[in-house]
């Protein structure tokens, strides 16, 4: 239903004089509570001091919920059952953020971020009750389920002929809290239509031929097949694997490695030159 001139008019005076926030705020509870005795009505099976043959339980007062949106902080009130018990599918169990800070909280906490710090993000975004550290760390236990979901997902679905491994080190925090350099080992492919996907990640101690042995033997245990052809550097674990996971699998030494494992026996001086050759010679193979 289109609004009227006047309705209109309203809405821009608020705007004007600085009220939108709480405009936008106050709407936003209005329809999320309207949503919820929606729900509620539909849960008791009859709507509010509604007589009805379906009813199956009876409210029993109500429980105030701070549920924080890009539009501020909005006070809820969640129904109480005298039966049973009753939670709105708008708002996800013990979570009070909505998507949009959700998000955030686990950017910044990805990036290293203090959990104090991440308190003061979530003020500035517009929650004037913040957030706990008890919190940070449960919305972040939520990212390690996506996670773990992602490198256990089955890759069944489409051949991979063309596959890139490599690893790179850095500093992890381990079981024990302490900080070591550990390391990351990824699996890249590409398909015979040139689209790219990420196959998996681990972390392990170091490169040695048991650490890549048990990744790529999972890659292979979820359903990786159709491998033609593997491009990775020279590391001696690295290929050991490689040979006993992908028997008849061709094995390729990747061209950036060569040259950065080439010009560590250069001279500074001559590295430029080196380096013009090797991509001369690159190209006109």
């Amino acid at each position: 239903m289109a609004l009227s001139e006047s309705a209109l008019s309203e809405l821009l005076e608020a705007f004007r004089t600085g009220d939108g926030v709480d405009l936008i705020r106050d709407s936003v509870r209005m329809v999320m509570q309207e949503l919820i005795e929606i729900e509620a009505s539909e849960r008791i099976g009859a709507g509010r001091y509604e007589r009805a043959d379906t009813r199956n339980t009876e409210r029993n007062g109500s429980r105030p919920r701070l549920v924080t949106t890009q539009a501020g902080d909005v006070q809820l009130r969640i129904p109480k059952l005298r039966k049973g018990s009753f939670f709105p599918a708008i708002l996800e169990p013990r979570r009070r953020i909505d998507q949009a800070l959700y998000a955030v909280v686990m950017e910044a906490y990805v990036h290293g971020v203090s959990t104090r710090s991440v308190d003061d993000l979530v003020a500035a975004l517009g929650s004037e009750a913040g957030i706990s550290k008890s919190e940070v760390s449960r919305i972040c236990a939520g990212l390690d389920e996506v996670v773990g979901a992602f490198r256990t997902r089955p890759l069944d679905h489409i051949a991979f002929p063309y596959v890139f491994l490599d690893a790179t080190y850095l500093h992890v925090r381990n079981h024990t809290q302490q900080v070591t350099s550990m390391a990351v080992v990824v699996a890249t492919a590409v398909t015979s239509t040139g689209e790219r996907e990420i196959l998996g990640l681990d972390v392990g101690d170091s490169e040695d031929e048991v650490f890549w042995k048990g990744f790529l033997t999972s890659l292979k245990q979820r359903g990786l097949g159709g491998v033609q052809l593997v491009i990775s550097d020279q590391h001696s674990g690295l290929v050991a694997a490689l040979r006993r996971c992908f028997q008849g699998v061709a094995h390729q030494r990747c061209r950036v490695h060569f040259a950065r494992n080439l010009l560590a026996h250069v001279p500074k001086a001559r590295r430029l030159t080196l380096l013009s050759v090797l991509l001369l010679f690159l190209l006109l193979r």
